[in-house]
């Protein structure tokens, strides 16, 4: 199912609805404060989770659910789910999309508030199963001729089952070899009709093999020439395989993502085991990889013993296809090893405002987190069912490792900074170890990362404008950078007059460093150059100062502040700080060229 909301009609139904959120792990929507998210028209909002398919939960009543989304319902193939939740929780109603999930989650939130969904959709009253919503890795291929095909089901007809149909066992369909209806599962591209139910099951693993440097072009056309050559439905493809030794190739990566299904890795020595199967066995293969296939190989051990090659290695230029089936169904998560993901994620300062979507999505999509421990707590709800890693200050190098080691075995793994990853944070650190590294396994791990809002752009939002011009940022701290070289990079900034972030500007063990740079700066900015201090932003105790170099408190700064000093043509006006860009200046010039 899509991403799932709970959006509250009124305050009087808010008990219910967190206690819906928390049970699903999800946001509580409304137009009142308690609300996780508060909007401010709720009718647009639901219109609007509605036309993304979003999952609705919506706690009110059915009167108002019809009249506040009457104007977007309009296909129902197009359409998300909605389930209606009565205000006191004494009532579960799946209103739409019914065999898309709600009446699954109907049945679920039922149970779990201790009542009996209404459940009315006619094929579940009378036959305890929703046709046209098969379980995973089935898929309906002629909807056009479900509706027919259910009148005749309700008017007595019987039905006959052909191939792998587990799901439709203990059901109250009428079943007879004779019967004039027919059910049928099949990895082909087949046409039914009223009378007969065609459902492609994802039953096939397709191998791919390749030059380095292949394009994506040429892979996706070989696989999907060999599917039509065929007649291989594309939604029988339960995964694409391959030798791990490629699992940073692009063109494979891009050939999953474009059927938009799993990809999985073998090692040479698994897939040497099916040699005896090959069709096509190669000795220069084996040399160069260490087993004699690599597309049939992958595809016949993603089948196991009991499934069969039924399309040989087939060639384009640069890349090899084969094709192998089971007669049941391929569980990709039992197969192989995943390429993993290690995203490198910026919380920003800490408040859930500033964190981004993307890095929500990252942390959400993971399987382990890990980070120092503060970090992790600021997730709240976010790490739930998550695997957490913690490490203490100071355990960078082995926050990282444990990251690329986590990911190394196919895991999706989010390694969380606060700030932005990429500034004084994580991200040069795991580029740093792969590159003094000659592991593999580091080297095919995909990496992202994830921007967040750092504290020199919180600080600056909160005051003003102070970085509206030139800026950089330095960090005092001299455990990783000699003093040497910080106080030089300082000296040039000032020399350069531009405005200038200070990162780690004091702690226990370096209470002269700040006091040294602070001498420095006093030499080149005037007194009264104005400075802004944030402190412990985005958190509960966060506190911010504007002043001015002279009158600067060294007391009030410790580990946790960011300090933006000004330049020369920074200013202070109405309690804001700001630094001007210029554009006055030449709009005024224009004005007298004009003239």
């Amino acid at each position: 199912m899509a991403v799932t909301v709970v959006l509250v009609a009124s305050s009087s139904g808010l008990n219910t609805a967190q206690q819906l959120g928390r049970h699903l792990s999800c946001e509580v929507h409304g137009t009142f404060g308690a609300c996780d998210l508060v909007v401010p028209d709720l009718k647009a909002h639901l219109n609007k989770l509605f036309k993304n398919k979003t999952t609705i939960v919506f706690v009110g009543a059915l009167g108002i659910l019809i009249r506040l989304l009457a104007s977007s319902i309009r296909e129902k193939s197009t359409e998300g789910s909605v389930i209606v939740v009565a205000e006191d929780g004494t009532a579960v109603i799946p209103a739409l999309g019914g065999h898309k999930g709600a009446n699954e989650l109907s049945l679920e939130l039922a149970d779990f508030l201790e009542i009996k969904a209404s459940i009315t959709t006619a094929s579940d009253l009378h036959y305890n199963i929703a046709l046209d919503a098969p379980p995973d890795q089935f898929y309906l291929a002629n909807t056009r001729d479900y509706k027919s095909f259910m009148k005749n089901l309700l008017s007595g007809e019987e039905v006959s089952l052909d191939g792998y149909l587990p799901w439709l066992k203990n059901t109250g369909i009428p079943v007879s070899r004779d019967g004039k209806l027919k059910i049928r599962s099949t990895h082909l591209n087949e046409i039914g009709n009223q009378f007969e139910l065609i459902y492609n099951s994802e039953s096939l693993a397709v191998g791919v093999g390749c030059e380095r440097g292949t394009s994506v072009n040429e892979l996706i056309s070989l696989v999907q020439t060999t599917l039509e050559n065929n007649n291989f439905a594309k939604e029988s493809i339960a995964v694409f395989v391959s030798i791990e030794q490629k699992m940073d190739e692009m063109a494979i990566n891009a050939i999953a993502d474009f059927f938009n299904k799993p990809l999985r890795f073998f090692n040479s020595v698994t897939l040497e085991e099916e040699t005896p199967r090959l069709k096509n066995p190669s000795e220069i293969v084996f040399r160069e990889v260490g087993s004699h296939g690599v597309a049939e190989a992958s595809a016949l051990a993603a089948v196991g013993p009991h499934g069969e090659l039924i399309v040989e290695k087939t060639k384009s230029r640069r890349a090899t296809c084969a094709i192998a089936k089971t007669k049941t169904l391929i569980d990709p998560n039992s197969i192989g090893k995943a390429r993993g993901i290690l995203s490198v994620v910026g919380l920003g300062p800490g408040k859930a405002e500033w964190l981004t979507p993307e890095a929500k999505r990252c942390i959400e999509d993971s399987s382990d987190l890990v980070g120092y421990t503060l970090y992790l707590d600021l997730l709240g709800s976010l790490a739930t069912n998550k695997k957490k890693h913690t490490f203490k200050l100071g355990e960078e190098k082995q926050r990282v490792i444990a990251a690329l080691n986590l990911a190394s075995e196919g895991k999706k793994v989010a390694l969380i900074s606060s700030g932005d990853p990429g500034i004084y944070a994580m991200a040069s650190l795991v580029f740093d170890c792969i590159s003094q590294t000659d592991n593999l396994n580091w080297k095919r791990v995909e990496i992202t990362v994830s921007p967040g809002i750092s504290a020199l752009q919180a600080c600056a939002a909160l005051v003003g404008a102070p970085i509206g011009h030139d800026f950089c940022a330095i960090s005092l701290s001299n455990l990783l950078t000699p003093w040497a070289v910080i106080e030089k990079r300082l000296t040039k900034a000032c020399e350069g007059d531009f405005v200038i972030a200070l990162y780690n500007p004091t702690s226990k063990k370096r209470d002269g460093n700040f006091q040294t740079a602070l001498g420095l700066l006093k030499r080149y900015y005037k007194p009264t150059t104005p400075v802004s201090v944030g402190k412990s932003l985005g958190r509960p105790e966060e506190e911010v100062i504007i002043t001015d170099l002279m009158n600067l408190d060294k007391t009030a700064i410790d580990m946790l502040s960011i300090i933006i000093i000004g330049n020369s043509q920074t200013k202070i006006v109405d309690g804001k700080i700001f630094t001007p860009r210029g554009y006055l200046q030449i709009s005024s010039e224009s004005r007298v060229i004009d003239q």
